[in-house]
């Protein structure tokens, strides 16, 4: 498939993610109805994802493999990854995340709205996060709503890794996180808001390690990343709600069930 047939880039960040990328891919292929193709993308040569998906590339020709080169961590996956994207559309996905993968149509339906990021979420117009960690469970809804409510972000979830862009959006990002968890999302999210992104949501049920796998996450390590973009973002809260203001409205027909965020 050549470059300019592809609308979409799925760029999945993994670290021993065997048993979950066989599950996702038929998923995946199953649901998606644009021309698209999976990146993943892996730190380490023993990584146990990697033989899963060489034997799969088979079966999948949009199915490659990236080896991140920069340094462990998601920061750094992304940034290798978005390098060999070629698709109009990148979602950012986790590989553990399957109740998502249901509402990719709808988040390119918005892009093709005039969306310039669209962020899953899981705690407005009927979200739901299931599974997981309790202690970061409550964190993270805490404070997704803190932000929203008191920051003036136009997303309700800034925090799931669950986003999809605009490739040349994304690429004019600058990423400053440190390569630890997924807190980079967060850091995206706040940025493209800064910039006037035109910014929408769709609502996802979440469902934490449905087929099993090891969880990297660590409490410590991911809350203090976390907590650094959270005081970022609200020292720009006044910069934040000026930009939510200014966005486009674009006529939207909300999900059923659900509505979408006004953007």
């Amino acid at each position: 498939m050549s470059a300019p047939d592809l609308k979409l880039s799925i760029l999945m960040p993994v670290r021993n993610e065997g048993v979950n990328i066989a599950i996702m891919l038929k998923i995946l292929a199953s649901l998606i109805e644009v021309p698209y193709e999976v990146i993943v993308v892996y730190d380490s040569p023993d990584d146990d994802t990697v033989p899963v998906v060489k034997r799969m590339q088979a079966r999948y020709p949009s199915l490659r493999l990236i080896h991140n080169t920069k340094g462990e961590g998601v920061t750094n996956a992304i940034s290798a990854g978005l390098a060999a994207c070629r698709g109009e559309y990148v979602l950012l996905f986790a590989v553990d995340e399957i109740g998502p993968v249901a509402a990719i149509g709808e988040m390119i339906a918005r892009m093709d709205e005039g969306c310039d990021m669209v962020s899953a979420t899981r705690y407005a117009y009927g979200g739901r996060r299931l599974g997981g960690s309790l202690i970061g469970g409550v964190l993270s809804r805490t404070a997704n709503k803190v932000f929203h409510y008191l920051a003036g972000a136009s997303f309700t979830d800034g925090t799931t890794g669950i986003k999809m862009f605009r490739k040349e959006v994304l690429e004019r990002i600058p990423i400053e996180s440190n390569p630890v968890g997924w807190a980079v999302v967060f850091e995206l999210a706040i940025k493209a808001q800064l910039a006037g992104m035109r910014i929408g949501e769709v609502p996802v049920v979440s469902v934490d390690r449905l087929y099993g796998g090891k969880s990297t996450f660590s409490l410590g390590p991911w809350f203090r990343e976390y907590l650094r973009w959270f005081f970022w973002g609200m020292g720009r809260r006044g910069a934040l709600k000026d930009a939510r203001k200014a966005m486009v409205r674009i006529p939207h027909n909300p999900v059923k069930g659900g509505r979408s965020e006004e953007i």
